[in-house]
């Protein structure tokens, strides 16, 4: 049986959806019985919020997982355009959306599960004796970035825009010929590297990547998912936009309510309509798994982090975003959501304007976490 996304949706809203359903109805919530154990394989990063699923101390319900560490990139090609033998696998939130819009990609549904999720205004780097002093500055300037749509790159330019007023196409943009971060490895993807004809993109000198632009006078700024290797090499030359971006970016939390994704978790559609029952066990292993790494926190975090003042970030994390400051499920992530939809289809890069429904799987919109 082909149920597409569309589909799916009309038919959980029916009322008395039992016959329509048979024999899927049967299987709609409960997992199948002992003994007969669905063997899949769930591909992501090895975060501190996932470990209990990666050790074995939590587990999908009615499954045997087999848990495969991969890079972001390799998950995106995986999916898109790889063997997609993977039935559950974490994957680049934007490239995910731009497959989906741009590209017709339709073999993977995702529930609202947000792995990896940044703030953005530490992202931003220039020269230290340059005179890009406040983000304003950056309006008619050059800025270096590696790759240009990532999720990372595409809520960076949207903060900018939306924050303090300078628009896609008040900035020349330069894509480096290679990335200098160790964080970053493989090949872009093509919805990591999709460039607007309608704002100005040029490609950087050959040989040079985003540090070494900043450092020659080639660009003005750099924009990166993670820290440019002079940066990281403490070249005094390289300073960040925001130097006290904890600050910045708990004012931008305050103010906005927003906390950025980066990462969300697909599932195979296939896998789907054979077993309804999977998003939800999924779902639940992905916040009892969390929940464990909250207990952690609060009884031994302060042993286990290397972070001298660890209790005290933790205290005021919770102050400020609650005691589950990060969330699953839609309703508290709709707006972060909604945002990335936005900035996506304003720089030219979605060809309309996502909505949630339109990405996440019609019973996923309704998941919630346990109490």
């Amino acid at each position: 049986m082909k149920l597409s996304r569309r589909k799916l949706l009309a038919l959980s809203s029916a009322t008395a959806g039992a016959s329509l359903l048979s024999p899927i109805a049967a299987w709609s919530k409960n997992a199948p019985a002992s003994g007969k154990r669905l063997p899949i394989t769930i591909a992501g990063y090895r975060l501190d919020r996932v470990e209990a699923l990666y050790d074995g101390s939590v587990r999908v319900e009615g499954c045997d997982a087999k848990f495969v560490t991969d890079s972001i990139g390799a998950m995106n090609t995986h999916l898109f355009s790889g063997p997609q033998q993977r039935e559950v696998s974490e994957v680049g939130l934007h490239p995910y959306m731009l497959a989906y819009v741009n590209d017709g990609f339709h073999k993977y549904s995702l529930i609202p599960v947000f792995p990896i999720r940044v703030f953005r205004h530490k992202s931003i780097f220039v020269r230290a004796d340059g005179d890009v002093k406040k983000p304003e500055d950056l309006r008619g300037r050059k800025v270096a970035t590696p790759g240009f749509s990532s999720t990372s790159l595409t809520w960076i330019r949207g903060i900018i825009q939306h924050e303090y007023g300078v628009r896609p196409d008040e900035i020349k943009w330069v894509v480096s010929a290679k990335d200098s971060s160790a964080a970053v490895t493989g090949k872009l993807s093509k919805q990591e590297d999709m460039r607007p004809e309608r704002l100005s993109v040029s490609i950087g000198a050959e040989g040079k990547d985003e540090s070494d632009l900043l450092l020659d006078g080639d660009v003005d700024a750099i924009f990166h998912a993670a820290e440019p290797k002079a940066y990281v090499q403490g070249d005094e030359r390289v300073v960040r936009l925001f130097p006290d971006f904890r600050k910045v970016e708990r004012d931008y939390y305050a103010r906005a309510g927003i906390f950025p994704i980066m990462h969300a978790v697909a599932i195979r559609n296939d896998i789907v309509e054979q077993h309804p029952w999977l998003p939800r066990a999924v779902f639940d292993a992905y916040v009892e798994a969390k929940q464990q790494m909250y207990t952690h926190m609060d009884k031994m975090g302060w042993a286990t982090n290397s972070i001298p003042w660890f209790a005290k970030e933790l205290e005021d994390t919770k102050a400020l975003m609650g005691e589950n400051f990060w969330p699953y499920g839609i309703k508290p992530n709709r707006k972060a959501l909604e945002a990335l939809f936005q900035y996506s289809y304003e720089q030219g890069l979605a060809k309309r304007k996502l909505k949630v429904s339109d990405l996440f799987l019609p019973e996923s919109l309704e998941f919630i976490e346990s109490a």
